[in-house]
């Protein structure tokens, strides 16, 4: 059996986390960090400044003056640093890049527009320390944060950084439109009732089309060159195809890239799955590319 197959076999046998409370499903996220070692050529500080608090990722030779904002998935809901510390610090490997990994804060304690505002104040303040060396990446709801948080930057006047990632984002809250084919589907982590459940919970009284909490509904001229990655047969695909349509639209500079058969932010499997690592890898040379790539050294996962 590979270890594609493996996995995802291990996946459909997970019991279904409806049951679980708020605080039962951030545990078991965040076990994580046991379950996922770091690479050993990698250091971890903590990170405090005006209130805001997270996670200083730094791998063994990384490039000067270049960082990355990561915003974690778990549906505005659940997820922390301590759930996405091991994927955050193998794209600091594979891009020579600090990482900054942020604790935003999360609903139903802290709904809408909480994590914006986070993440927003946290980016100024790394544009303040690295200028335009600077990239945004986030998975899932921290996919659809990093857009909200650039579209709320450019709106103030903010200058945008040299690049964004989004891995299998969630843009649309609506929920309206998540779902292909029910042929094409095959997604062991994402169910309609999870994202309906995360979205009431995050939105509170606002509009589920608000643009900065769905920002496939916003005005998407000016954002930097976008990368998005997304299974072809998860649940989020249609996201991912219809914010990159939307963004060349609006002229953005947007890469997608479909991958076949794996689930829902596969990267977040990368010490068992070498897809994962072949993914990685490309979101690597991608921000590579554009945090003043000249200096590009391979690097491996292991």
């Amino acid at each position: 059996m590979d270890d594609l197959t493996a996995l995802m076999s291990f996946l459909r046998k997970q019991p279904s986390t409806s049951i679980m409370t708020v605080a039962e499903r951030r545990a078991a996220y965040d076990r994580a960090e046991r379950a996922f070692a770091l690479p050993a050529s990698t250091t971890v500080r903590c990170w405090e400044r005006n209130g805001l608090i997270g996670e200083l990722i730094e791998p063994k030779h990384p490039i000067d003056d270049r960082m990355v904002l990561y915003l974690h998935g778990g549906g505005y809901v659940i997820g922390s640093p301590r759930s996405h510390r091991h994927l955050a610090a193998a794209i600091a490997i594979a891009a020579s890049t600090n990482v900054l990994l942020l604790d935003y804060r999360l609903a139903p304690e802290h709904p809408f527009p909480a994590a914006v505002d986070d993440a927003v104040a946290t980016y100024r303040l790394l544009l303040q320390d690295t200028g335009q060396r600077l990239a945004v990446v986030g998975d899932s709801a921290g996919g659809g944060l990093t857009v909200a948080t650039l579209v709320a930057a450019l709106r103030a006047g903010d200058a945008m950084p040299a690049a964004a990632v989004c891995l299998s984002p969630w843009v649309d809250l609506t929920c309206d439109a998540t779902a292909p084919p029910p042929a094409t589907i095959d997604d062991p982590l994402v169910k309609t009732e999870d994202i309906l459940a995360y979205a009431s919970s995050y939105l509170g009284a606002a509009p589920t089309t608000h643009p900065l909490a769905s920002p496939l509904f916003a005005d998407l001229c000016g954002l930097p060159p976008l990368l998005i990655h997304a299974s072809a047969s998860e649940m989020l695909a249609p996201d991912s195809m219809r914010l990159a349509e939307a963004a060349r639209v609006a002229g953005v500079d947007v890469t997608l890239e479909m991958f076949e058969g794996v689930p829902h932010v596969w990267h977040w499997f990368w010490p068992r799955l070498e897809t994962a690592k072949v993914a990685i890898a490309k979101v690597g040379t991608f921000l590579d590319d554009h945090l003043d790539g000249g200096n590009r050294q391979q690097r491996k996962l292991k």
